[in-house]
C-alpha cells in the first residue's frame, strides 16, 4: 500500500480535484483505492457522493474515528469506510474505490484534540492507516489548505507527497512552504513517519499560446524552488468542476476525454517517480520569458 497525500498552504488551487481524480485514476487502472477526506469541509466526499448528515453517519465520520483513536478506543475499520465503487460500473477491469468520509464539526473537535496533545499524537492516522494495508494499493489524503494540526496529521500519514500549483504567485510561495514543511516530519515524529516529497503538479494552467509573463514566471518558479513539477499539467477545464455537482471525479466521467487523460498521465509520472531516484525524474525545461512573450 502507497500512501500519497495532496498537499498545500494555499487553498483554492484544487487540492481536493486533484485527490480525487487521481484516487479514481488509480482505481481506472485496477487499484484497490481509499480516498482519505482530512479537510473539515469535506470537499472530497462531495466529490464522491457522500455528504454526512444524522448521527448514524456522523458516526462513521473520520474525525470521529481519530478522536476515539486518540482516546484509546479501538473500531472496527471496514464499517466506516464507504465503498463507492459504483463509480466504475461502466469499467470491466477497474478496481475499487472507498472513501473515509469526513464532517466539519467531528473534524474540527478532533483537530483541536490533535493539537492538544501535541506531535506525539500526528501518527494517529498513519497508524490506522496501517492496519488497513492488506485491503488497499493506494491511499490518496486529501489535505487542509492552512498549517495546522490536521495538515501535519496528513504530512505524517504519507509516504509521499504531491503538492499542488496554479499560475498565481501566491500559490508558488505555499507550494514551496509545503516542500519545506515535509523535511521536518521525520524529526517531528522520532522516525515514525518519513514521507518522501514527490513533486509539484500545475493546475488550471493554459495552454502554450496563452501563456503570459505570469505563467511563464511561476513555471520557470516551480523549477528555481526545486518543487520538482511534473511534466504533465492538468489544463484549465470546466468540466473538472462541474463534477463535483454529479458526485463522479472527471476522471471517470470524462475518461476519454482531456481530464481522463491528463490525470492518467500525472498519474503514471507519479508512480514512475516513487520507482525512480530523485535524479532520474523528468521535468519541464526552463522557458526563456522574452522569446515566450514576443
Amino acid at each position: 500500500m502507497k500512501v500519497i497525500a495532496v498537499a498545500t498552504q494555499k487553498g483554492g488551487v484544487g487540492k481536493t480535484s486533484t485527490t480525487v481524480n487521481l484516487g479514481a485514476g488509480f482505481a481506472l487502472a485496477g487499484a484497490r483505492v481509499l480516498v482519505v477526506d482530512l479537510d473539515p469541509q469535506a470537499q472530497a466526499g462531495t466529490a464522491l457522493g457522500v455528504n454526512l448528515a444524522g448521527e448514524d453517519q456522523l458516526a462513521r465520520s473520520l474525525g470521529w474515528v481519530l478522536q476515539a483513536r486518540l482516546q484509546g478506543m479501538r473500531m472496527d475499520l471496514s464499517h466506516v469506510w464507504y465503498d463507492r465503487s459504483e463509480l466504475l460500473s461502466e469499467w470491466e477491469d477497474a478496481g475499487s474505490i472507498h472513501l473515509l468520509a469526513c464532517e466539519e464539526s467531528t473534524m474540527t473537535a478532533a483537530q483541536d484534540l490533535i493539537h492538544k496533545k501535541g506531535y506525539q499524537s500526528t501518527p494517529v492516522l498513519r497508524r490506522m492507516l496501517l492496519e488497513m494495508a492488506d485491503d488497499f494499493d493506494f491511499v490518496v489524503i486529501d489535505t487542509p489548505p492552512a498549517v495546522s494540526s490536521l495538515s501535519a496529521t496528513a504530512l505524517a500519514a504519507a509516504d509521499y507527497v504531491v503538492t499542488v500549483c496554479i499560475p498565481e504567485y501566491p500559490a508558488l510561495k505555499g507550494a514551496a512552504a509545503t516542500r519545506g514543511t515535509v523535511r521536518y516530519v521525520k524529526d517531528r515524529t522520532g522516525g515514525e513517519c518519513d514521507p518522501q516529497y514527490l513533486g509539484a503538479v500545475l493546475n488550471r494552467s493554459n495552454p502554450p499560446s496563452k501563456w503570459k509573463g505570469q505563467e511563464i514566471n511561476i513555471r520557470n518558479g516551480m523549477l528555481e524552488a526545486d518543487l520538482h513539477p511534473f511534466t504533465t499539467d492538468i489544463r484549465i477545464d470546466n468540466r473538472i468542476s462541474d463534477s463535483f455537482a454529479y458526485g463522479v471525479p472527471a476522471a471517470v466521467r470524462y475518461a476519454s476525454h482531456a481530464p481522463g487523460k491528463a490525470y492518467g498521465q500525472l498519474m503514471v509520472q507519479i508512480i514512475e517517480r516513487m520507482q525512480q531516484p530523485v535524479e532520474k525524474w523528468q521535468t519541464p525545461e526552463l522557458i526563456d520569458l522574452e522569446a515566450s512573450v514576443d
